[in-house]
């Protein structure tokens, strides 16, 4: 089997291709990775053959070029996160919504062109933006997607341009809504929602951390480690079993601000929690003002989707897996 990861130079794509590499997809027998990025990708040590591809989906040519490649298996991850598509409207229309049309567009012409002989399987990697308030206490599987930013409107369009393609037989998609995933590792990213890790990493790390929203924020969070395990299962799921609703809300923890300052102070004291500072900041408290802050995912708990236990184990996490390679 081929394996195409879309976005494979982030932090999301690295961790799955260094995944796939130390325990492959199941009994799924592995013949070749390529991640595809603007970027360059790090390089994958694994008992099969990676490479590395750099170009823009965005890009006309590019889509086709990927295609072209004949991947069995396909992880889209590539994306501009959701402050930078909030406040670079064309790029972020470019990349989250053309991009991908473009792309799923040139699967179409390789699956005609091979007679339907083709047909991967996509994983494409949704998100909570997609819903937009007012809400219940708990969003269930039957919440209505109405978003409220560019962002989360660009992923719903993805989530219906995968269910289409995948009910003509061009595709065998599922898109899989993450929740928020912290801790990341290294620097802030331009997503609205990277305080929610800036506040648990950087002080961890001995820094200052910028928190621009109050304590009594609510939000539903996945840890890198539990997010990847995610996508590996949608990779081996048998989609019949979604009946046609290909997307799916993941499960995750959901809590305060103040709830994740005091796991961080269970775990690493007081003296942690006082590098956390105060910078209110109007755009991000607006972005995260329409964000979902609980779910009730009963679906996917169904199909054998598992969340992390709690807050402070996603921390746990973080520092087994990151903190001494977090590159701070």
């Amino acid at each position: 089997m081929k394996i195409l990861v879309l976005g494979g130079a982030g932090m999301v794509g690295q961790k799955l291709a260094q995944s796939i590499a130390n325990g492959g997809l199941g009994d799924i027998s592995i013949d070749e990775l390529i991640l595809h990025d603007i970027v360059e990708a790090r390089s994958i040590k694994s008992d099969f053959k990676t490479r590395s591809l750099v170009g823009d989906i965005a890009n006309n040519g590019e889509a086709i070029k990927l295609a072209e490649l004949k991947a069995d298996m396909i992880f889209h991850l590539a994306a501009i996160v959701s402050g930078e598509a909030e406040t670079n409207f064309e790029k972020g229309w470019n990349t989250n919504a053309r991009g991908s049309w473009q792309f799923l567009e040139a699967l179409k012409q390789v699956h005609e062109a091979t007679e339907g002989q083709y047909r991967p399987r996509l994983v494409f990697t949704s998100s909570i933006a997609v819903f937009g308030g007012p809400y219940p206490d708990k969003i269930g599987d039957e919440f209505l997607s109405a978003p409220q930013s560019s962002y989360g409107a660009q992923k719903a369009i993805t989530e219906l341009l995968v269910s289409d393609y995948s009910r003509k037989g061009f595709i065998d998609g599922i898109s899989i809504r993450l929740p928020t995933v912290v801790v990341r590792p290294g620097k802030a990213n331009l997503a609205a929602s990277s305080f929610f890790s800036g506040i648990i990493r950087e002080p961890l790390n001995g820094k200052e951390a910028l928190l621009p929203v109050g304590t009594d924020v609510r939000h539903w969070h996945v840890s890198p480690r539990t997010a990847i395990g995610f996508l590996t299962h949608a990779a081996n799921l048998d989609t019949s079993l979604l009946q046609g609703r290909l997307a799916i809300n993941m499960p995750g923890i959901s809590c305060t601000v103040a709830e994740q300052i005091e796991a961080l102070r269970n775990i690493a004291g007081e003296d942690a929690v006082r590098l956390i500072k105060r910078e209110p900041d109007d755009l991000v408290m607006r972005l995260v003002s329409g964000w979902p802050r609980d779910f009730d995912p009963q679906r996917a708990l169904a199909m054998g989707f598992a969340a992390d236990k709690s807050f402070e184990d996603i921390i746990r996490i973080y520092i087994e897996d990151d903190l001494d390679r977090s590159g701070q």
